[in-house]
Order: C-alpha cells, then sequence, then structure tokens
C-alpha cells in the first residue's frame, strides 16, 4: 500500500512524505523488512520507526546478511543524495512530487503497473506483493531506458499518441519478466539522463569527499527519450537556512551528445547562484561507453579515461564558468 499511497499524497500536494518502515504495528519478517527498506531507499522520507510490543526494526537485527543487503541500499541512498536534493528543489518550485507516477512523464504511454518514477530520470519497478517469489512484468515506457545496476541498456517499442477509447486496444510491447530475488530491486534510468553522484558519506551533515560524479547514460543513436536531449542538473545550498533566497545556492545544468565518431561531449552549463558547494571536481563517466583513443579533452587538454566499476571516465576540474569535456 506504501506506494499507492506516496504517490497519491504526492499528487495531492504533499510531496515529503514517507511510510514507517517495516510498518509502525505488527512484526514483518526478516525478508520483508529487507524488501521494505528497499524500496524506502527510493522514497521522499526514509524511517524506520514501530510501536511498543513489536518485533525490532533496526537494520542490523537479523543477522549480517540482512543487514549487508539492506546497508547497501541505504549507502546507494547516500550516493544519490544529490539527484535527491536537486528533484526536492525541484518540487518546491513547480510542486511536481518527488516520487510520481508514470502517467506524468509519459502521458501518452498506457503500459504500466507498480512502476513509478522518482523525480523525471530514474524508474522503480517493485513486485506488487514484496512477500511474494513469483515473477512479475515490468513494463518500461517507450524509449531508451538502463539497468541502474548493471547498465545493460534496453530499447523499449514507440507507443505513440492513443486516443483514450482506444488504449485498451494497443498490444503493448513484451514486458520485461522479473524474478524477484532478496538483494534486488529492479532501478532503471531513463536514456538522456545524467545523474550527479556523490562519494559515499554516512550523513547529511558529512561533507563527501572526492569529486562529483556526472554519470551520462547516452540515448542510442538517433534516439529520442521522449523528445528530450541528453540532460541533467544539480542544485545545493547550505541545506539549513533561507539564505538560497539570497543567491547563496548552486543550480548547474549539464547536456550531452554522442557524436558521429561514437565520442561523447558533456557540455557544463555555467552556475547560478553564488554558493560554493562541496565539490571541487568532477568525475564525467559514461555508462556503455567504449573508448576508441581512451582519452578526454577539455579546455585543450588531453587526460587519459580511467575505469571504475566498468564505466570509463575523466576527472576534470569544476569551475563556476563551466566548461566542456569530450571522452572518446
Amino acid at each position: 500500500m506504501t506506494v499507492p499511497q506516496l504517490i497519491n499524497l504526492g499528487l495531492s500536494g504533499f510531496a515529503f512524505s514517507g511510510a514507517d518502515v517495516g510498518g509502525f504495528a505488527g512484526s514483518p519478517s526478516p525478508e520483508l523488512l529487507t524488501r521494505w527498506v528497499e524500496l524506502a531507499t527510493f522514497q521522499p522520507v526514509f524511517r524506520i520507526h514501530s510501536a511498543k510490543g513489536t518485533r525490532m526494526h533496526e537494520v542490523w537485527v537479523d543477522g549480517p546478511e540482512q543487514e549487508a543487503i539492506r546497508r547497501r541500499f541505504i549507502e546507494e541512498r547516500y550516493r544519490l543524495m544529490p539527484y535527491l536534493y536537486s528533484t526536492a528543489e525541484e518540487t518546491s518550485r513547480d510542486g511536481l512530487p518527488v516520487d510520481r507516477p508514470l502517467f506524468l512523464e509519459y502521458p501518452d504511454d498506457f503500459t504500466g503497473g507498480t512502476e513509478f518514477m522518482v523525480g523525471s530520470r530514474i524508474l522503480i519497478a517493485p513486485s506488487e506483493s514484496m512477500e511474494d517469489t513469483v515473477p512479475y512484468a515490468v513494463h518500461l515506457p517507450h524509449g531508451t531506458w538502463y539497468d541502474y545496476w548493471t547498465g545493460e541498456k534496453i530499447q523499449s517499442g514507440e507507443s505513440g499518441l492513443v486516443d483514450m477509447e482506444q488504449r485498451d486496444k494497443v498490444v503493448a510491447q513484451k514486458p520485461l519478466m522479473i524474478t524477484p530475488k532478496l538483494d534486488q530491486l529492479p532501478v532503471y534510468v531513463r536514456g538522456g539522463s545524467i545523474l550527479p553522484i556523490a562519494p559515499l558519506t554516512q550523513s547529511t551533515s558529512e561533507t563527501p569527499n572526492g569529486p562529483l560524479t556526472l554519470r551520462v547514460f547516452p540515448l542510442i543513436a538517433g534516439a529520442r527519450s521522449s523528445g528530450e536531449d541528453c540532460a541533467g542538473e544539480v542544485y545545493t545550498d547550505d541545506g539549513h537556512t533561507f539564505d538560497f533566497k539570497r543567491g547563496q545556492f548552486a543550480r548547474i545544468h549539464f547536456n550531452c551528445a554522442v557524436e558521429g565518431d561514437g565520442s561523447v561531449t558533456v557540455r557544463i552549463g555555467k552556475q547560478e547562484g553564488t554558493w560554493q558547494p562541496w565539490w571541487s571536481e568532477y568525475r564525467v563517466e559514461v555508462v556503455g561507453f567504449n573508448p576508441k583513443a581512451s582519452e578526454a579533452t577539455t579546455s585543450g587538454e588531453r587526460l587519459k579515461l580511467s575505469r571504475i566499476d566498468g564505466r570509463w571516465g575523466v576527472v576534470v576540474p569544476a569551475t563556476a564558468s563551466g566548461g566542456t569535456v569530450q571522452l572518446r
């Protein structure tokens, strides 16, 4: 019930909401609590809480195997904090919810079941029954998608514009069949996205140490993602005061293009606002990219690419004036 309730709250103007992970009343099994933690990783408010007299809900109470899975997802939430914070700031301006139904992003695509979007870039596809191990179908909207965990690229068929009276006659494309596993939650990234990702911290009060990663999920050559080019942005401020109203914030837009020779060009926009962000460098990396020269060019300088977790990228200085990086 958590997903539809949070989605409906978001549509009703209550974008910053969350459920008690594990349930306030009752005692979930260790496996259900683990799956609940995985799902809450991608919800606006993540809080483990319960009533007196229930089984303990802390992440470490069910042994090292369950704790390791829960830790991995919680750590991924902290890595995604720049994206989540940027999405929350967007919500404060235009009212679009953090967790949103697919029809907000794909109004002409009538596939879908339990899937929902986190911001405009990330799609979560949980099972309708979190305690069930039966395979279930995932319907990705038309366009290019990437498996967030593996980087696998998926091209979903075009649905086209469909009249409301005709939608039930549309033969949907063959869905992805997912067999639920305890340590996995299907997460996909919209092709044409640039996600800002931080080094791991143990608290939002801790300053990340290292570059801000710009993870590029390029479009397949000649493809479009709901009519959008490859783009992304990051927003940050002090996180505590209203000084952002006086310009003490940093908002930076990014875009990218796959060139005819297979190289990828990423453009970093000029910073809006006067706040000094915590990062002094970017690591620009491209998912599914196979370089020919294993080098990058920025400001006339040639740099060698490095490979981390299977993704080729390069570290470049972060300046308020922006710049261009080409990987080839």
